[in-house]
C-alpha cells in the first residue's frame, strides 16, 4: 500500500519513493515480496501517483485509491484485480522496507497450512507509540486490533503491537471488507477491523510474532528514515563481511543493497559505494572513494577516487584523487594517477596517465605513455569530437590534442605541444614556439633599472 500523503516526511515526494541504500523505500519491500516466493505484485497507489509509478516502473500492477478512506479502503481499491484470486493474499505497507522474506514467507506459510482467514506479523516493542494493539483472549488467541488512536489506557499497556503485515484468505478477505464501518476518531475504514469480523464468524486467525523489532519499523519522519537506513546499511556491511569482505572500519562505510563486493577485498574508511557496482575479487578500496554503478574487475586498486559508470579492468590503479566520469573504460594494467580526469573514453591495456590530465570522448591505444599535463580538447562551444591515440605511442608533458583529431600507433609527441592535425604512425611530431636564447639580456636589464 503506497497511497498515503507523508505529510509527517515535510517532503514533496511520496515517502514510498524517497531513496533508501540504493532502492526507493516502497522498492525493498517489493523485492522483499518477491523473494519470498510471492510472484505477483499489486501497488496501491493515491496521492502523487504519477510520482510512484514513475520510480517504481512497470515491473508491478497498479490501482488506485482516489480518496485516502484509510488502509481498509485501500484493499477494497484492489478487489477488481483479483477477483478471480483465491488463494493467500499478502498485504504490506510501502513504508516497511526492512521486513525480511523469510518473515513474510513464514506468515503466509502458517495462514496456508492452518486455513486461517488472517495470519498477522506481530511484534513485542516497549515502546509501542502509534502502533495498533493486538488483543488476546484468555486463552491466547488473537481477538481484535484496536488502533492506538481508538484505545483506552489498558489497550495501551499491551507492548504487543500490530505490524499492518497481513496474509488474507483472499475469498473471506473481501466479503469482510464490504462489512467495514468507519465510525471511529480517524473517519477511516480500519482494516484492522476485519479481524473482529473473522473472529466473530467463527474463522480462525493466527500470529507470528517477528523476532527483531527492527523489521517491521515504519518510516514517518526523516529521522526514522534514517533509523531505517542505519540499520539497513549494517545488516549490508555484515553480509558482505561475512562473505569475505574486510572492512577496517565498517562504521564508516556506507554500501547500496545491489552492490557486490568478491571475497579478499579490502574497504578503507569513509567509502560510498552505491547503485548497482560490483567490485571483482582482491581489489583495494583506498579511504574516501566514491564508487557508483560501475564495475571494477579483479585486482583493482582504486584510492581516493570517484567513479561514476565506469568500467575498470584487472590489474588498474586509479588514483588518489581522479575522477572516472560515466562512459570510462579502463583496461588491464592501466595506470591512473592523481589528478585525471577520464570521460566516455576506452583505455586499453598497459596505458600509463599518471599526472593531471583530461581525457574526454577519446581512445588510448595499449601501452601507450601520456604525459602530465596532457588534455584533449573535445569541446568546440557546440559539439563534442573525439580524439584518436594508436598504440605504443608517447604524449609528452603538457601536450594539447584538439580534437579531431588521429595520433598514429608508435607515434612520438614532444612536450608541451600543440596538436591539430593528425599525427602518422612512427612519427615525431612538435606544435611549439621555437625558444629563443638572448644571451645576458637579464644583466642589462637589471643594470638598466638600476640607473
Amino acid at each position: 500500500m503506497a497511497a498515503g500523503k507523508s505529510t509527517r516526511m515535510k517532503s514533496r515526494l511520496p515517502k514510498a519513493v524517497h531513496p533508501l541504500c540504493g532502492r526507493p523505500v516502497a522498492m525493498h519491500v517489493i523485492q522483499a515480496c518477491r523473494d519470498a516466493g510471492l510472484d505477483r505484485v499489486i501497488v496501491v497507489v493515491g496521492h502523487e501517483a504519477d510520482a510512484v509509478r514513475q520510480t517504481l516502473g512497470e515491473g508491478v500492477e497498479y490501482v488506485t485509491q482516489d480518496r485516502q478512506l484509510g488502509t481498509g479502503h485501500a484493499v477494497m481499491c484492489a478487489e477488481q484485480a483479483l477477483q478471480d484470486f483465491d488463494g493467500v493474499l499478502a498485504v504490506l505497507p510501502a513504508d516497511t522496507p526492512l521486513i525480511r522474506p523469510e518473515s513474510i514467507a513464514r506468515m503466509v506459510e502458517d495462514c496456508e497450512s492452518r486455513g486461517c482467514a488472517a495470519s498477522l506479523l506481530t511484534a513485542e516493542m516497549q515502546d509501542a507509540a502509534m502502533y495498533g494493539r493486538i488483543v488476546r483472549s484468555p486463552s491466547g488467541e488473537v481477538e481484535r486490533i484496536v488502533e492506538a488512536k481508538d484505545a483506552p489506557p489498558e489497550i495501551l499497556a499491551i507492548r504487543e503491537i500490530c505490524t499492518s503485515i497481513y496474509a488474507f484468505d483472499a475469498r473471506r478477505l473481501f466479503p469482510a471488507l464490504r462489512r467495514l464501518s468507519p465510525e471511529n476518531r480517524q473517519q477511516e475504514y480500519y482494516l484492522t477491523d476485519v479481524i473482529g469480523i473473522f473472529r466473530s464468524e467463527g474463522w480462525p486467525v493466527s500470529a507470528t510474532v517477528v523476532e527483531d523489532a527492527t523489521e517491521v519499523m515504519g518510516i514517518n519522519t526523516r529521522v526514522e528514515l534514517a533509523d531505517a537506513t542505519a540499520v539497513l546499511r549494517d545488516r549490508i556491511r555484515r553480509r558482505l563481511m561475512l562473505d569475505g569482505v574486510t572492512m577496517l572500519d565498517p562504521a564508516s562505510v556506507h554500501v547500496d543493497v545491489d552492490v557486490e563486493i568478491g571475497q579478499d577485498t579490502v574497504i578503507y574508511p569513509g567509502c560510498v559505494i552505491e547503485g548497482r557496482t560490483r567490485i571483482g575479487s582482491g581489489c583495494v578500496i583506498g579511504p574516501h572513494s566514491h564508487i557508483v554503478d560501475s564495475v571494477l574487475e579483479d585486482g583493482v586498486s582504486f584510492e581516493a577516487s570517484v567513479a561514476v559508470e565506469a568500467e575498470v579492468g584487472r590489474g588498474t590503479r586509479v588514483g588518489p584523487y581522479s575522477r572516472l566520469r560515466p562512459g570510462a573504460r579502463l583496461g588491464e594494467n592501466v595506470i591512473i594517477g592523481d589528478f585525471v580526469e577520464i570521460k566516455n573514453s576506452v583505455i586499453h591495456e598497459g596505458v600509463s596517465i599518471a599526472h593531471m590530465t583530461y581525457i574526454g570522448d577519446a581512445e588510448v591505444g595499449a601501452h601507450t605513455n601520456i604525459g602530465a599535463g596532457t588534455i584533449t580538447c573535445n569541446y568546440d562551444g557546440r559539439r563534442k569530437h573525439r580524439t584518436v591515440i594508436g598504440a605504443g605511442a608517447f604524449v609528452g608533458s603538457h601536450t594539447t590534442l584538439n580534437a579531431p583529431v588521429t595520433v598514429g600507433d608508435g607515434a612520438f609527441i614532444g612536450s608541451g605541444s600543440v596538436i591539430t592535425k593528425d599525427v602518422p604512425p612512427d612519427a615525431l611530431a612538435l606544435g611549439r614556439a621555437q625558444q629563443i636564447i638572448k644571451e645576458g639580456w637579464a644583466r642589462r636589464r637589471r643594470e638598466r633599472s638600476e640607473e
